[in-house]
């Protein structure tokens, strides 16, 4: 009997080969055209496991898989904030992630994005692209990482990675989540706990690694872009639902801050006329941070690894059930 795995998110043709070559014996591999609502939903009722990683599987689309043949979905990636978990449990239907798989990718990308913008690299380059020779405007706005305080908003595995790599550029590194990690940890990775609003005023770079939460919506907005050092900058390589992206245009369009780094958006992809778009000392990239081509088949297996083990009746591990 052949099980079938769906992946909701449009691949490309070389990706969805990439997988077919991956997949265990026993398996068929489709992937969704597009991100319409209905061919999502059409997905859910035929597949045996659904693959998502930026789209939404709904109530209504876990209750129609669990009427028909639908075992699990697995989150391609860690963040889980589109899967309606309380409704999988509800009707039966298994919810998995790969947790940490992407932990180095995200991690790189942050600290990438704070270098692009204390160093105004993209500003260069765009005026070497229009032929400009900037120099004299882009040299006065260039700041070095090196020795400054870098505020880490969650410490999980991305959070760890991105303090591993500031380790080079000799970082005080400051660091808030629920539960503070045991003095030794805190000594393995060189961090300092702190609440936010301390991490936030004495911050040069606030770094967002927690997860979407009701708590953490909308987490960052007027009042703590306020609370931050003048001057400083914010990396979001998290959720966009964590930033009021409104106010944190206004706090760079101010000058309260100086710059922002962003991989994430509230609405993805961002509709037109979204304010970060397109200001200077703003770097967008589209919600790539976890990727990594040469990460790409060890996370593939993994993910199908686990599918593989529900489909068996055996145990998913710890690290990577969700439901």
């Amino acid at each position: 009997m052949s099980h079938l795995i769906v992946v909701l998110d449009p691949i490309s043709p070389q990706r969805l080969e990439q997988m077919h070559g991956l997949l265990p014996d026993g398996f068929a591999l489709e992937t969704v055209a597009s991100r319409d609502p209905a061919e999502q939903m059409a997905a859910a009722k035929r597949a045996d496991f659904l693959v998502t990683g930026d789209l939404p599987v709904d109530a209504a689309m876990m209750r129609a898989g669990a009427a028909a043949r639908l075992k699990g979905v697995h989150k391609w990636g860690v963040g889980y904030d589109s899967i309606d978990i309380d409704t999988a449990r509800e009707v039966g239907i298994r919810v998995m992630r790969t947790t940490g798989s992407n932990a180095r990718a995200v991690a790189e990308t942050a600290v990438t994005l704070m270098l692009s913008v204390q160093r105004s690299i993209v500003s260069g380059h765009e005026g070497m692209l229009r032929g400009e020779w900037l120099k004299g405007a882009v040299g006065p706005r260039t700041f070095l990482l090196t020795g400054k305080t870098v505020g880490l908003v969650g410490l999980g595995f991305i959070g760890k990675n991105v303090a591993k790599l500031l380790r080079g550029f000799d970082c005080r590194i400051l660091y808030t989540k629920p539960t503070k990690l045991p003095a030794d940890e805190e000594r393995e990775f060189g961090v300092e706990h702190a609440d936010l609003q301390t991490l936030l005023r004495e911050s040069d770079v606030v770094s967002l690694h927690c997860a979407l939460t009701p708590e953490t919506r909308w987490m960052m907005g007027k009042e703590q872009f306020a609370a931050m050092k003048d001057g400083a900058i914010l990396i979001n390589t998290a959720r966009g639902g964590i930033v009021v992206e409104e106010d944190l245009a206004d706090a760079v369009e101010s000058g309260k801050l100086r710059g922002a780094g962003v991989d994430v958006f509230a609405t993805e992809p961002p509709p037109a006329g979204n304010r970060l778009i397109g200001l200077p000392n703003v770097v967008v990239t589209p919600h790539i941070a976890a990727q990594a081509t040469d990460n790409f088949d060890a996370t593939v297996s993994r993910m199908f690894e686990n599918i593989r083990r529900v489909a068996a009746g055996e145990p998913v591990p710890e690290i990577d059930h969700l439901v």
